[in-house]
């Protein structure tokens, strides 16, 4: 009769080890990942613009001190400033035209476009003007029964499409991941819209990443909820509030 194999166990020692090796690495991996991006980003930041501006300072106006010894981090101020500069004059008249026709430029190049278009609209999505566009996080049963899906308030329903349903329904938009420029329009009955209680910039974070990053809570207004008749999520709704009635029947 042929004994079976023995599996080599581990140590309980060395198994102790590597739970504490695999739970270090879990906690500085990031920290460390962090500050390599952080640094190497500033040293390419400041390796494009500091050596052409202490050029400029030292060996073509002449200043001294600047011909004498290298200064770190003058190509990142000068990127700091020129950020600055930029979005300035981005809102003069000329320099408003000027961004259309770049954008415009752009957006004949093939290939070129389709990167230049998404990094455009996410950008302006988590900085810029769509976030007044995109009003609340809500969640929704989309697109079957019990399948979710998180969505923005755009505005509250009004025009052909309210009065072409019975119901009284919000207008929501709901992106795709990870690009959330593009997604499907749905206009929603309210007592089918449950309110986040989470911002904008929070859930796209968590919608660009497919759900790896959960945002943090809170950043959500809930009276502008009630007032647009959306019900908060259940483990928030700690208060009664009244039926929604439509402006016109107040």
């Amino acid at each position: 009769m042929i004994e079976p194999q023995k599996k080599d166990v581990a140590p309980p020692d060395l198994k102790r080890f590597r739970g504490y090796f695999i739970t270090g690495l879990l906690v500085l991996g990031p920290v460390m990942v962090t500050f390599w991006i952080i640094i190497n980003l500033f040293i390419v930041m400041d390796s494009l613009l500091g050596r052409p501006i202490q050029y400029l300072l030292g060996e073509i106006i002449g200043i001294p001190f600047f011909e004498q010894q290298i200064i770190y981090g003058i190509g990142f101020i000068t990127l700091i400033l020129l950020i600055i500069a930029t979005g300035w004059f981005s809102r003069q008249y000329l320099g408003d035209r000027l961004v259309k026709l770049v954008n415009k430029w752009f957006e004949h190049i093939p290939l070129v476009n389709k990167v230049y278009s998404a990094v455009l609209q996410i950008s302006q999505a988590l900085l810029g003007g769509q976030r007044e566009v995109f009003k609340y996080a809500v969640i929704i049963e989309y697109p079957k029964e019990h399948v979710y899906s998180i969505g923005f308030v755009t505005q509250d329903t009004r025009g052909a499409p309210q009065d072409a349903v019975a119901e009284d329904v919000i207008s929501i938009f709901v992106p795709t991941t990870p690009n959330p420029t593009s997604g499907y329009l749905l206009f929603v009955p309210k007592k089918d819209v449950a309110f986040l209680n989470m911002s904008v910039e929070e859930a796209l974070k968590l919608i660009i990443s497919a759900g790896a990053l959960v945002g943090r809570g809170g950043g959500g207004s809930r009276d502008a909820a009630r007032r647009l008749g959306i019900r908060m999520h259940p483990l928030h709704d700690d208060d009664v509030r009244p039926p929604f009635r439509r402006e016109d029947e107040m």
